[in-house]
C-alpha cells in the first residue's frame, strides 16, 4: 500500500516526539510506581509471615495496600485517557490546520492514512504499557527478591495484550470521533463524556435494570440473589471497562476458578484453594478478548468508512 510506511513512521515519529505522549506516560508511569512499591511493601511483610500463597510476583499487580488502589485499576482508569489523548485531533485537527487536502494530493492512497496512523498510534500505546510493566516489574523484584516463574511471565505476556485491546478501543473510538465531528475540542469532549458513562454509570444502570427485572426484596432467597448479580453482571458488560477488569483479574488472580460475581465477591474474601492452570484461566478470558477486540473493531471500522466516503476540500 503506497505511503502506508512514510505516514505510520511520521505519525510515529509524532507521538514520541510530543509534550502530550511524555505527559502521559510520565502520569501513568508515576502512578504505576507509586502502586507497586507500596503492594511491594505489603506483598514483603505478608511474605515475613508466610501469609502469600503461590504466584508471589503478580501480587505487585493485583494487591493494595489500602492507600493506593492496585496496578490494574490504574490501568483500567488512566487506560482510556491515554488512547482518547492520542487521536481525539488524528484527523479533523489536520483538516482544520489544512494539511489532509495537502497529504491526500500526494500519490497515496486514502485509507494508508487512516491505517497508518490508527498502526502508529497503537505501536506508540503497546511501547508505552511494555515499558512500564518491565519498569514495574523491575521495582518488583528489587523490593521482593522474588523473579516471575514461567507461568507468572506468560500471564503478565496475556495481561499486555488484553491492555493493549483495552486502551485500542479507546483510541479508535476518538479517531470515529474524530471524523464525525469537525472541532477537535467537541470530539474531546464526547471521549470523556463516553469514557465517564463506561466507568462510573454502566453499573449504576446494570444494577438498577437487573433490579427491575429480578426483584430483591426483604425476604430474598439466594437463589434470586444470584440471578440478580448475574443479570447485572452481563448487562455490565456492554461496557469495555468491565470486560477489561474481569479479563485482567482473572489472568492476574489464576485462584479465580470463574468470573461469577459471588465467587469474585468470596476472593476478596479469601483465597481460593487449587488455582487454575493458565490455558483455562485464557480459555475463561477468552469471551471477554473476543469482546474488546469486536468493540476495537466496530469503532475502526465506522472511522474507515466514514473517511473513505466523506468529501475533503482544502479550507
Amino acid at each position: 500500500m503506497p505511503g502506508l510506511l512514510a505516514i505510520y513512521r511520521k505519525e510515529l515519529a509524532d507521538h514520541f516526539g510530543s509534550r502530550r505522549f511524555i505527559i502521559l506516560y510520565l502520569l501513568v508511569c508515576l502512578a504505576s510506581l507509586s502502586a507497586t512499591y507500596t503492594a511491594g511493601e505489603s506483598v514483603r511483610s505478608a511474605l515475613a509471615g508466610n501469609t502469600v500463597p503461590g504466584f508471589v510476583f503478580l501480587y505487585l499487580f493485583t494487591a493494595s495496600s489500602g492507600t493506593l488502589p492496585p496496578f490494574i485499576t490504574f490501568i483500567g482508569f488512566l487506560g482510556p485517557l491515554v488512547g482518547l489523548a492520542l487521536a481525539f485531533d488524528s484527523i479533523n485537527g489536520e483538516q482544520n490546520r489544512g494539511t489532509l487536502s495537502r497529504l491526500l494530493s500526494q500519490p497515496i492512497y486514502r485509507d494508508a492514512v487512516i491505517n497508518g496512523k490508527f498502526l502508529a498510534g497503537l505501536t506508540t500505546v503497546s511501547a508505552m504499557l511494555v515499558s512500564i510493566v518491565v519498569v514495574v516489574s523491575a521495582l518488583g523484584i528489587r523490593i521482593l527478591g522474588v523473579l516471575p516463574t514461567f507461568d507468572e511471565s506468560v500471564r503478565l505476556l496475556a495481561f499486555l495484550i488484553v491492555c493493549i485491546l483495552y486502551v485500542g478501543f479507546w483510541m479508535a473510538l476518538s479517531t470515529m470521533f474524530s471524523l464525525l465531528l469537525r472541532q477537535t475540542s467537541t470530539s474531546a469532549l464526547a471521549g470523556i463524556a463516553t469514557w465517564i458513562f463506561c466507568t462510573f454509570f454502566v453499573t449504576m444502570i446494570a444494577s438498577t435494570a437487573a433490579n427491575a427485572i429480578v426483584s430483591v426484596d426483604q425476604a430474598m432467597d439466594a437463589q434470586t440473589v444470584i440471578r440478580n448479580a448475574e443479570l447485572a453482571q452481563m448487562i455490565s458488560r456492554v461496557s469495555p471497562n468491565t470486560l477489561f477488569d474481569e479479563a485482567s483479574t482473572a489472568i492476574l488472580m489464576p485462584n479465580i476458578p470463574t468470573l461469577s460475581p459471588m465467587v469474585m465477591v468470596s476472593q476478596t474474601i479469601g483465597r481460593l484453594p487449587n488455582p487454575l492452570p493458565l490455558t483455562q484461566s485464557l480459555l475463561l478470558v477468552w469471551p471477554q478478548v473476543v469482546g474488546l477486540l469486536a468493540l476495537t473493531s466496530a469503532c475502526f471500522a465506522a472511522a474507515y468508512v466514514k473517511f473513505m466516503t466523506q468529501e475533503i476540500r482544502s479550507l
